[in-house]
């Protein structure tokens, strides 16, 4: 490697390992708040009854809100389990990939709703989900058993 102003090979490996582990730490902690986020999001829109989801506000029919249900919960399993198992960890960016189209979906469906203010939590939720899904599969993926 050719010796940049003060700095040695050494050095710069040694920049760039610390600023992968700092990245890898940051992943996992936004892993871990997403898969909690969306866990207990998708329970609710899962189990609550349809009664009680109305009286809540919700207007969306009963199925879509079901699917995008049950589509967060088995995205909050894929943001952890493969990732800590070490079994087939790049299951883990494809789940936040997803779910982050179910974002994208989520803020569409609130504007065609006249819910302006109601996309705040999709928008952040899904650009989260999208530092999961380029840190996992590009910056520092786990590697397999």
């Amino acid at each position: 490697m050719v010796a940049v102003a003060g700095m040695d090979s050494s050095t710069s490996d040694y920049q760039q390992e610390r600023s992968s582990k700092l990245i890898h730490v940051w992943l996992w902690l936004t892993q871990i708040l997403l898969a909690f986020a969306f866990a207990m999001a998708g329970g609710f829109k899962t189990f609550t009854p349809e009664a009680d989801l109305v009286a809540q506000g919700m207007t969306m029919p009963i199925v879509a809100l079901r699917v995008a249900g049950v589509a967060e919960l088995l995205g909050a399993v894929g943001l952890i389990l493969p990732s800590v198992s070490r079994i087939l960890p790049r299951l883990t960016p494809l789940a936040a990939a997803l779910l982050a189209l179910v974002m994208v979906l989520a803020v569409i469906a609130h504007l065609i709703q006249g819910e302006v203010t109601s996309t705040l939590a999709p928008v952040v939720l899904g650009s989260m989900c999208a530092f999961v899904a380029w840190g996992r599969s590009k910056r520092v993926p786990i590697e397999p058993r």
